[in-house]
């Protein structure tokens, strides 16, 4: 179905080929010689193998196969055809020797069945051979010719001409026909070899023709007939993939070195519009994706990339000082076709980027070059245009893009990922992918958040926190480690152990890698990033610094590395303070400052200040053990008392009765086996209820009601609370000692 509408396509519009199928729409040459026609087909694993042909169009549009690829050749093309076809350059090429007038015609060149595959249209022209008598200059457009004319010697001194067969004066010694002005000219070797030279340049195609040079004018003078053939370049023939790149080679000649040089686009109404020129004119339609290299000796290249289907058509490269076509002067033609079945993927032409943030550059490549560099550079339009390389996949990259950029091989298939962080304004741009980088500041923040600056300590570790907004939870996350235009993805807990792991917590939406023992390797950029489905996302890049001490601390010199003294002052501190009990825990609280401030101090000053603490400790005990002993007598007195007064109570039911008041902690204060401290608010409690306590015993009223005779349980009560409030006074004098001193 589909070759049937291209087939009709053709029939409509015979002058449009809707085919794939390109070659030279018109081809001319001259009896007797040899032609070649050469036809491109798009790069398919069929079309390479299917059945090429040349084929003969006749008056009612039958096209009958004069030779194929499979063997046949007919009878008039026997022994002068042959047809060869070059699979790696995607085209055929048919060869056709001894050619006549009745070669003039309209063929075929074209894939499959002759009447109903792909083909292409081609015009032969076969014109007739010269007359002996005349001598024939074939000369492309633009170029030089130089017309050999001879003498006799009894006309050497005679006047030399060139004039038209038309009877037209070209020039002759002394006179030059306004229209060859500075083009045309006479040079006369000498008498001895008996021939002039007249020289025209610039040739336009009005100066085709048949030219007469003689010596002198009379009965004796010298004639030689000349038919000078200007000759439009034939187009060369360009064939490119939708996407793809393409490459004009233009070479002029060494006299064209210094002059201005241009490619331009010939347009329907026959003119040519400038594409671009060394003057550093360049059409706006292919900004950012054409550069001209000039290569000396009147040579120059045109690159022109990201081929879109407007491109194809016909293009002129040529030299002129106004950096424009002229008549006259040197031209070279191509016709563009580019076939829009191609393999090489599509890329977005402008990618968006934030200050700050990141952006993923896809760029497409044809998979038959897939072993070839890649790399991506920056487009600039100063004059002629250029393209610095920015990163290559051989390890290159520029300077002040390190850590920056970054190439990578995925997602494949005929396109890899550039990635380009940290962006800044100047970063905006178009790019050698045919991508234009838009910058946009102010609007939104980068969505992953690393820490900005981060020092690592040698030997030690080192965690790297990466968050992610929810957008990017089901996204692939990974940390990798920059270097060389490449970033090193690194292996997560699940592969092969490594230095370097990583782990990601979702509950926390962040992704975490840890350096083990770290060393001075580990020192670089670091990216963490996101992608889906081998497509390159967001990313974001830290430098981890690696030091020998972290920032703002001392380090340690090897006469004053040993703790030995220290710890044999400090040891012992540690075990007084844990095996003694303290009912004000502030005084814990402020020995333990102690200790810990000790690192800080020379030896001397901290031996001093371990020995007041044992003072402090010393005037602490040696009157609470005094208070104790008043203590147990005082119960003992009790306990006596009690056993005359009333009913005997157990020790066991005593003990139950105080734990169900008040005091649930007393036996922290009382007990010498409790070596821990009450906390603080424990400690006001017991102040207070202690104050409340005592209270009543000081305040006497004027009238007393008289009060119910004491049980012993209750003096015993009585006793026990002053008890602790005794104790707690003691504690505090003692705390405040130290402090005078």
């Amino acid at each position: 179905m589909r070759l049937f509408l291209l087939t009709c396509l053709m029939a409509v519009f015979p002058g449009v080929s809707a085919s794939p199928i390109f070659g030279p729409a018109e081809v001319s040459s001259v009896e007797g010689s040899l032609v070649s026609i050469k036809c491109y087909y798009p790069a398919t694993s069929v079309n390479r193998h299917t059945r090429k042909y040349w084929c003969r169009q006749g008056s009612r549009g039958v096209c009958t196969t004069l030779i194929s690829s499979e063997g046949y050749i007919s009878k008039d093309y026997l022994g002068r055809a042959n047809i060869t076809n070059f699979p790696e350059e995607s085209a055929f090429v048919v060869n056709i020797s001894q050619l006549s007038r009745d070669d003039s015609g309209r063929y075929k060149c074209g894939l499959g069945i002759s009447s109903r595959g792909l083909s292409f249209d081609v015009s032969l022209e076969v014109s007739p051979d010269p007359q002996d008598d005349i001598e024939v200059y074939t000369v492309d457009l633009g170029r030089t010719v130089t017309i050999n004319c001879p003498f006799k010697h009894e006309n050497s001194q005679k006047m030399k001409y060139l004039f038209k067969e038309t009877g037209e004066l070209v020039i002759n010694t002394n006179y030059v026909n306004p229209n060859f002005k500075g083009r045309a000219s006479i040079v006369i070797q000498g008498t001895n070899q008996l021939m002039f030279n007249i020289i025209i340049k610039q040739l336009k195609l009005s100066d085709a023709g048949i030219y007469i040079c003689q010596a002198w004018d009379g009965s004796s003078s010298n004639k030689k007939y000349v038919d000078l053939q200007v000759l439009e370049p034939e187009p060369e023939l360009l064939y490119g993939e939708l996407r793809g790149s393409v490459n004009f080679d233009c070479a002029l000649g060494p006299e064209e070195t210094n002059v201005a040089q241009f490619l331009c686009r010939v347009n329907s109404q026959g003119s040519c519009d400038v594409v671009i020129n060394t003057l550093g004119k360049r059409d706006p339609a292919f900004e950012g994706r054409i550069l001209l290299t000039q290569r000396g000796n009147g040579r120059f290249s045109v690159l022109l990339t990201g081929l879109k289907k407007g491109d194809a058509g016909h293009y002129l490269c040529g030299a002129h000082p106004g950096g424009q076509q002229k008549e006259g002067w040197p031209i070279q033609a191509w016709q563009l076709f580019i076939n829009e079945e191609t393999v090489i993927p599509s890329n977005p032409t402008v990618v968006k980027g934030m200050t700050g943030g990141s952006v993923s550059l896809l760029c497409p490549y044809d998979r038959k070059e897939s072993n070839s560099i890649k790399y991506l550079c920056r487009w600039e339009g100063t004059q002629n245009g250029r393209c610095p390389l920015l990163v290559s996949s051989d390890g290159e990259v520029q300077e002040e893009h390190e850590g920056r950029l970054a190439l990578f091989k995925e997602p494949g298939n005929g396109t890899y990922t550039v990635i380009l962080n940290q962006l800044t304004t100047q970063d905006a741009g178009f790019y050698w992918t045919s991508t234009e980088l838009q910058i946009v500041e102010g609007k939104r923040k980068p969505s992953l958040k690393v820490p900005e600056n981060v020092t690592a300590v040698l030997g030690k570790s080192l965690e790297l926190q990466c968050h992610f907004p929810c957008k990017y939870y089901a996204f692939e996350k990974y940390w990798c480690k920059w270097s060389n235009g490449e970033c090193r993805e690194l292996p997560s807990q699940d592969k092969s152990p490594s230095q370097a792991l990583v782990t990601c917590d979702q509950n926390n939406r962040f992704i975490s890698m840890t350096l083990n023992s770290v060393v001075k390797e580990d020192e670089g950029w670091y990216w963490c990033g996101v992608r889906k489905d081998h497509n390159y996302g967001e990313t974001a890049a830290v430098y981890v610094a690696v030091e020998k001490v972290a920032v703002g601390s001392r380090e340690v010199s090897p006469a004053n590395a040993n703790p030995g003294a220290e710890e044999k002052v400090a040891e012992p501190t540690v075990r007084v303070i844990e095996n003694k009990a303290i009912v004000n825990p502030r005084l814990f609280a402020e020995e333990r400052a102690v200790v810990e401030d000790t690192g800080d101090q020379e030896p001397g000053i901290r031996t001093e200040t371990l020995h007041s603490d044992s003072k402090v400790l010393l005037s602490t005990l040696v009157p609470l053990g005094l208070v104790l002993s008043v203590g147990a007598v005082a119960v003992w007195v009790a306990r006596a008392r009690h056993r005359k007064n009333v009913d005997r109570v157990s020790i066991r039911s005593y003990r139950t009765d105080i734990s169900m008041s008040d005091f649930d902690n007393s036996r922290e204060f009382g007990a010498v086996d409790n070596m821990g401290a009450a906390p603080v608010t424990q400690e006001t409690i017991l102040e207070e209820k202690a104050e409340a306590m005592a209270t009543p015993e000081g305040n006497t009223e004027p009238e007393e009601p008289k009060r119910a005779k004491r049980s012993s349980k209750e003096e015993a009560h009585m006793a026990y609370s002053a008890f602790l409030l005794q104790s707690s006074k003691i504690a505090a004098q003692g705390q405040e000692e130290p402090s005078e001193v």
